[in-house]
């Protein structure tokens, strides 16, 4: 029993260190839009986190939150136009979000609906900024979502902030470890 009650409280000061890798929040939530806030250290150069945010998307991305089911398939051209896309196989794949501003280092703009959002009448507008901080990087990413979803787009802003914040959490430990979990 003793055992028992010491995996538990490790595991809750994992998850709990975890959450506070990355501050986030949602910033606004209504029937038609939502605003998503986050922003976390990484200590690496900024170059570098901007690098493996786009270059190796493929991974950190969670396997969880594709719709393949295998984040290895997972890429962004991180050029104007390019895409964040996931193949399928067989000539088959997606567009998650389309690249529409680029910076190297310090911005890139991605514009689109992910996960479910893209099957509904909505668009989205999610930044990621790359900021020099004394003990490396400081990542921001807001992501603003507006338009039509049956049900209200307030009912999603929960299950999308979830994702996000897995994801920057995730890309801060492998850029800094080498390992997504």
């Amino acid at each position: 029993m003793q055992q028992n009650n010491s995996l538990k409280l490790f595991a809750t000061a994992i998850v709990l260190l975890i959450a506070v890798a990355s501050n986030a929040e949602i910033e606004d939530a209504a029937v038609h839009g939502f605003t998503l806030h986050y922003q976390v250290s990484i200590e690496a150069d900024r170059f570098e986190v901007y690098r493996v945010a786009t270059d190796e998307i493929n991974q950190w991305w969670s396997n969880d939150h594709t719709v393949s089911g295998n984040a290895a398939n997972m890429s962004i051209n991180s050029a104007v136009l390019g895409c964040f896309c996931e193949t399928l196989g067989e000539s088959a794949s997606l567009v998650h979000m389309t690249v529409s501003f680029v910076n190297p280092g310090v911005m890139i703009r991605l514009t689109g609906g992910l996960g479910p959002l893209g099957l509904s009448g909505v668009n989205g507008n999610m930044t990621w900024e790359f900021d020099t901080s004394e003990t490396g990087t400081v990542v921001t990413m807001r992501y603003a979502v507006g338009g039509y979803m049956q049900g209200g787009l307030d009912a999603l802003a929960p299950e999308v902030d979830s994702v996000l914040t897995e994801a920057m959490d995730r890309l801060k430990l492998y850029v800094e470890t080498g390992d997504p979990i």
